[in-house]
């Protein structure tokens, strides 16, 4: 019984002892996650609102923060833009400026191993000097699309160019019927409306529509035939640059061979004249008499009639961009016929405060390459000369144009032979 009783209490204090330690760890725990207690003494209510006012404070002074950086920011980011927009700009000014330079280069290294070693002087009457310069390093970069095109269309790396709007359509079906008909190949109208680009899609036309530009466009638009002929000079340039020689043709020629077939291709820029002799289309030695100046009365001056801008076959060359920069540029800033800017670009020497154009030139022969006034003041005139047939004919020198050209192409290709008597041998005006 002893023995009983004793385990007995021996086993109660053993439970009692795990209720204890039991007791003793969960309190730990609880004093671990309650360190204030299950009830606050104090009232919350206060602490509560205070927390919650002072948390609300903070969100908008965090909001008005934000709002006033990205304010900041925003006008950083537009100056920056700007600044940027600027930059690129001058890059691009600069990477024109040193690709010029580089061709400058390259043309410089070509006419040294053009002229190779120096050289003495040869016997008397065989020297000759250097008469072509040479051709600038294709850069297609300058107009893809236009590359593309030119890929297709040129041959020996040249093509008759003609610029046209839709006041000369009726004039351009006459100018590329006759070159279909003499089988010329490379040849392309840059349009300069919709209009035109669709007529000439249309005839089975080579055509080129440039890409939108606002200063070009609205002449190309509503611009005269003076105004319309400025235009070529600015875009020809991008020709020149991808390499191509072009025979640049208004649209009011009948051509009746193939120009190519009659080309030296020996100088920068070869042009038909408006010249109607030997003395007017070569040059004379003109004499101007003054009878003040006694024994010295007599000035001798030369004199040559003026290059045809409407009709002239241009070189891919430093000289030749040279030209047509220097004539867009004073075209772009004076009021001036961009014919008179041809020539005194082309045959102003250097003078104190004007440096003048070093490029080569060449007349073209003025009976294959044939002004009107030349057809209608002599030629058809003439039994001989009226037998001769003209690479082309152009009518710059009379205003009844269509009726000419049309009238042209019965004398020479259908063979009627009073065609162009009815026409007088100027204008009507």
């Amino acid at each position: 019984m002893v023995g009983r009783r004793e385990k007995a209490q021996s086993f109660c204090k053993s439970r009692v002892g795990v209720a204890i330690a039991i007791g003793v760890l969960l309190g730990c725990v609880f004093a671990l996650c309650f360190p204030s207690g299950f009830v606050s003494i104090s009232n919350p209510a206060p602490i509560l609102n205070h927390r919650f006012v002072k948390s609300i404070a903070q969100v908008g002074s965090t909001l008005c923060e934000s709002s006033e950086r990205i304010n900041l920011l925003k006008s950083e980011f537009v100056a920056a833009s700007e600044k940027n927009a600027e930059l690129k700009k001058q890059v691009r000014e600069l990477t024109e400026k040193i690709r010029l330079v580089e061709q400058r280069k390259d043309q410089a290294e070509k006419q040294v191993l053009v002229l190779g070693d120096q050289k003495k002087a040869g016997p008397f009457g065989t020297v000759k000097g250097l008469r072509t310069n040479p051709s600038v390093l294709p850069d297609e970069s300058v107009n893809p699309r236009l590359a593309k095109i030119l890929e297709k269309v040129a041959v020996n790396r040249e093509l008759i160019v003609a610029l046209a709007n839709s006041n000369v359509k009726q004039m351009l079906e006459v100018w590329f019927t006759n070159i279909k008909r003499v089988g010329i190949s490379n040849y392309l109208v840059v349009a300069l409306d919709e209009e035109i680009a669709k007529y000439c899609e249309s005839k089975d036309v080579p055509v080129y529509k440039r890409d939108p530009d606002k200063v070009i466009d609205s002449v190309a638009r509503t611009g005269g035939n003076h105004a319309v002929s400025g235009l070529k000079f600015r875009i020809l340039r991008e020709f020149l640059q991808l390499g191509y020689s072009v025979l640049l043709s208004d649209v009011d020629i009948v051509y009746l061979q193939n120009p190519f077939d009659h080309l030296y291709r020996d100088s920068d820029v070869e042009s038909m004249t408006d010249g109607h002799d030997n003395m007017t289309a070569y040059g004379y030695n003109n004499v101007f008499d003054e009878p003040g100046m006694g024994w010295a009365r007599y000035a001798h001056t030369m004199r040559m009639w003026v290059y045809n801008s409407g009709f002239f076959y241009i070189r891919p060359t430093i000289p030749s961009i040279e030209l047509l920069d220097r004539v867009a540029n004073r075209l772009s800033r004076e009021q001036a016929w961009d014919q008179a800017v041809f020539n005194e670009e082309l045959f102003f020497p250097s003078h104190p405060g004007y440096e003048g154009l070093h490029a080569s030139r060449r007349t073209m022969d003025f009976y294959l390459f044939m002004n009107s006034k030349v057809l209608f003041k002599t030629v058809r005139k003439d039994a001989n000369l009226s037998k001769l047939k003209p690479v082309i004919v152009h009518v710059n020198y009379h205003p009844d144009k269509l009726p000419r050209m049309i009238a042209i192409v019965k004398f020479y290709v259908n063979g009627k032979q009073d065609a162009l008597k009815p026409f007088p041998d100027g204008s009507d005006w």
